[in-house]
């Protein structure tokens, strides 16, 4: 049996983490980081700690759904204290992905911005469909709930990733944020990458590809999170027999038998 930890347990990923593993035969729930007070009831043989340093020690695997600085310190002390991770949250800025890079020499990490196999196998559609039509337009629009800190979602950022890479292109250097005002014409090359919030949607994701007289459009619909939770479960049966590195969700579902 694996005892498994869990990185922001009291969120809304993390109670669902908490339901899903009491129904595993290979994993269990053994020991949670939290600072704030759970809001639902524990089981009696599950640990609960404040200190990274404790969650780690005594657990076989990490899952973390946090925010950005949160999973920022939980790199700075696996550093020293090297166990298998994996890790959904969103939005890490660029010292924070160096971190992930610098961890993962010493642990296996599995990073993914969006734990859903569904996702996984659309980030490798939009890179093809982006080299197959080559000359069409892309643009991608993501929807999610009010609550959510971070724009855009770390899934679009992907998206928008294989897309640029599709055409041999750095995301960044033909990234569009936004429009307003007498801008010219759109620019053949730039990826739009557009943001809505609103009421509880957990997560939609378009990736346009526009054309005179035509256009195609990949969705991908998240109705529920319990497709992160399940997911970021199935990615922890196969990181823990990993080598140490670095990698995606596309390769536990390239891999996986599960």
């Amino acid at each position: 049996m694996t005892n498994v930890g869990i990185y922001g347990s009291t969120g809304r990923v993390g109670k669902l983490l908490i339901d899903h593993l009491k129904k595993e035969k290979e994993l269990r729930p053994y020991m949670l980081h939290a600072i704030e007070k759970f809001d639902f009831t524990l089981s009696k043989d599950i640990e609960v700690t404040n200190d990274t340093k404790t969650l780690l020690k005594n657990s076989d695997v990490v899952i973390d759904f946090t925010i950005a600085s949160g999973t920022q310190t939980l790199l700075e002390t696996a550093l020293t204290n090297p166990t298998p991770l994996v890790i959904g949250t969103t939005g890490l800025n660029e010292h924070q992905l160096n971190l992930l890079k610098e961890a993962s020499s010493k642990m296996p990490i599995l990073y993914s911005t969006n734990m859903s196999f569904g996702v996984a196998v659309m980030n490798h559609l939009v890179e093809l469909a982006s080299k197959s039509l080559n000359d069409f337009d892309i643009e991608i629009v993501e929807q999610h709930h009010r609550y959510k800190k971070d724009a855009p979602s770390g899934t679009a950022i992907t998206f928008g990733e294989y897309a640029a890479s599709g055409r041999g292109l750095e995301l960044n250097s033909v990234r569009v944020s936004g429009r307003n005002g007498l801008i010219g014409e759109r620019d053949k090359d730039e990826i739009a990458i557009m943001s809505l919030r609103g009421g509880d949607v957990v997560g939609r994701h378009t990736v346009g590809f526009y054309n005179d007289g035509e256009f195609i459009e990949l969705n991908h619909t998240a109705t529920s999170r319990d497709t992160f939770a399940k997911g970021a479960l199935r990615a922890t049966k196969w990181i823990i027999n990993q080598e140490n590195g670095l990698f995606h969700i596309s390769d536990c579902l390239i891999s996986s038998k599960i």
